[in-house]
């Protein structure tokens, strides 16, 4: 039988992986005390009951019960076993952001700000964290990504060359601000701006005419060659440690041209490469 665990910060998506779960025939299961999970394998094992395909969510919500998982999932390994760990987590702001639109109170919110509450469930998973067999970083990830990303760890990579990894390319102006759930950033602001041509200034990286000339300059086409190499070497060992989503942000001076064309450049690499890319430009 195929089992995954799924756990990870409250907020972070769990219940949506669960039904993506279960779309793909998983017989899923919320709020399982670790310790009755060997006893369900051992039921099919018995021929008690037929199942495939299993998935349990275990959390924080399952309090001292919760603190067994690490020393179950070990048990399990001893007897060989195969368990997949997949854990959820988003940034703090976005977690905050959810809690206020649901109107949900955090399980560990009592005597705790959201954000307290937050820090301190942090701090408690990062045992399991470290255990992991996937992180799936939801703070930018569409329900369609996310379970692009799941189909590519339930399906090992089949039909799907990079095994469900996704990209949010980003452009920014650093003039408000940069931005703060970004994994890299580079600035663009060495390329010639064309904001200082009169038949560019109103226009923006979108535009082809802008595109074109940002993408004229030797420093430009050195940079892209470079920064290509250097993600084509990053995202195989991202994935080899179980990160699924990267996010890079190019910025510039107001976050129009150079940024937008860099990040339009590299959203249409992403995708010649077969990877799903979501972009966004802020700042337009």
């Amino acid at each position: 039988m195929e089992v995954i665990i799924v756990t990870g910060l409250s907020g972070a998506g769990k219940s949506n992986t669960m039904n993506y779960l279960e779309d793909m025939g998983y017989y899923c299961i919320d709020n399982m005390p670790p310790a009755l999970i060997d006893a369900f394998i051992n039921l099919e094992e018995q021929n008690k009951i037929n199942l495939e395909k299993a998935a349990f969510v275990v959390d924080i919500r399952g309090g001292k019960f919760f603190d067994d998982l690490i020393h179950v999932l070990d048990e399990l390994g001893k007897v060989g076993k195969e368990v997949k760990v997949l854990f959820l987590e988003a940034s703090e702001e976005a977690l905050i952001r959810r809690f206020k639109e649901t109107r949900r109170n955090h399980p560990l919110g009592e005597g705790r700000t959201t954000q307290e509450a937050i820090r301190t469930e942090v701090r408690e998973l990062r045992d399991i964290r470290s255990r992991a067999d996937y992180i799936i970083d939801t703070t930018n990830l569409k329900p369609a990504q996310l379970q692009r990303i799941l189909n590519g760890i339930v399906m090992g990579g089949e039909g799907d060359g990079n095994n469900g990894f996704a990209v949010l390319v980003q452009s920014f102006g650093y003039k408000h601000g940069m931005p703060p759930d970004t994994d890299i950033v580079f600035d663009v602001r060495f390329i010639p701006n064309p904001f200082y041509f009169k038949s560019m200034k109103n226009l923006t990286g979108n535009s082809k005419k802008v595109r074109e000339y940002v993408m004229r300059f030797d420093e430009t086409k050195e940079f892209i060659k470079k920064l290509e190499d250097l993600i084509e070497f990053l995202v195989p060992y991202y994935q080899k440690h179980g990160k699924s989503h990267l996010t890079l942000a190019f910025g510039c001076t107001g976050g129009q041209h150079r940024s937008v064309a860099m990040a339009n450049e590299f959203s249409d690499i992403f995708k010649k490469k077969g990877i799903e890319v979501t972009t966004v430009h802020r700042d337009v």
